[in-house]
């Protein structure tokens, strides 16, 4: 088979997919997406691969580059549909809320004074997130008040029109970690916790990870929210409440190195068993026509 591994950085989390592919036989097609033309009529060497795989780190590149590979008829993971919900904090609650998966409760104004508002609602401590966004970045845990004219203010000022839809979360208190499953299809190949005294326990931002094993309910739960998003080689974050779990996001280019030295799971393998069955699946939807 041919794959391509669409990308704009190689990192680790690449060169394991990479390695892995390579070992097994299958030709495999480099695509920097920085140096890609993407026309009407389709070009370059995506368009004779049996499936190309998105590992694309900007989320604007991600989405345009995806869909001209759909337009052009070539199989992508993941698909465009899945990469547009995740990488939107709203369109991701809003599709967990529709699946009745649990998740934080969320409200999203378009003013400071509606902000406010939402924010005195909840109470403090609340969550600030930016509506686009992945690593931590930009997240703010809002203790007054005063700290939250001054986020706000700023958020106001900083131009883009995404920095004036604020979107307002429930601090949710988890027991200084929370929980990353990686998962094809819904099927989890694996999942550490990742704690930190801090309150952001991202293993971006210096997490300590661990081995978790996923239980029947945690299993459910990542299911119901691959399903939600619409599928695919996906990372979901889930916090661990007095009531049970909650999925606070579903991450579409998912990195999974710290997994990888985490658990003993080989899980660029499982990855790439379940690239080839997605391949063969394609391959067969296409002789079909």
């Amino acid at each position: 088979m041919k794959f391509g591994i669409l990308y704009s950085r190689i990192r680790k989390d690449e060169k394991l997919l990479l390695s892995e592919l390579r070992d097994r036989g299958h030709d495999v097609e480099k695509i920097d997406v920085r140096s890609q033309r993407f026309g009407l009529d389709g070009s370059g060497g995506a368009l004779d691969c049996d499936l190309v795989v998105d590992r694309c780190l900007a989320t604007s590149r991600s989405l345009y580059a995806t869909k001209f590979l759909r337009h052009y008829g070539v199989p992508v993971v993941n698909a465009p549909e899945t990469a547009e919900t995740c990488a939107n904090k709203v369109k991701n609650t809003l599709a967990l809320d529709a699946a009745d998966v649990p998740t934080p409760n969320t409200e999203v104004t378009f003013t400071v004074d509606a902000a406010l508002e939402s924010i005195e609602s909840f109470g403090y401590p609340c969550v600030i997130k930016p509506v686009i966004g992945s690593w931590g970045r930009l997240m703010a845990k809002v203790e007054s008040r005063s700290a939250a004219e001054a986020i706000l203010e700023h958020k106001e000022t900083l131009g883009h029109y995404e920095h004036k839809v604020f979107y307002v979360q429930e601090f949710v208190e988890k027991p200084g970690r929370d929980i990353r499953v990686l998962a094809c299809d819904g099927e989890p190949v694996a999942a550490m916790t990742r704690s930190s005294d801090h309150w952001l326990t991202n293993a971006a931002k210096g997490g300590e990870t661990a081995a978790f094993d996923v239980d029947d309910e945690v299993e459910s739960l990542v299911k119901a929210a691959s399903d939600a998003v619409g599928g695919g080689l996906l990372g979901i974050d889930l916090m661990e409440t007095g009531d049970g779990y909650t999925v606070h996001e579903v991450n579409h280019t998912v990195e999974f190195k710290a997994l990888t030295d985490a658990v003993d799971v080989d899980v660029p393998a499982a990855v790439v068993d379940w690239l080839e069955l997605k391949a063969d699946v394609a391959s067969g939807v296409a002789q079909a026509r």
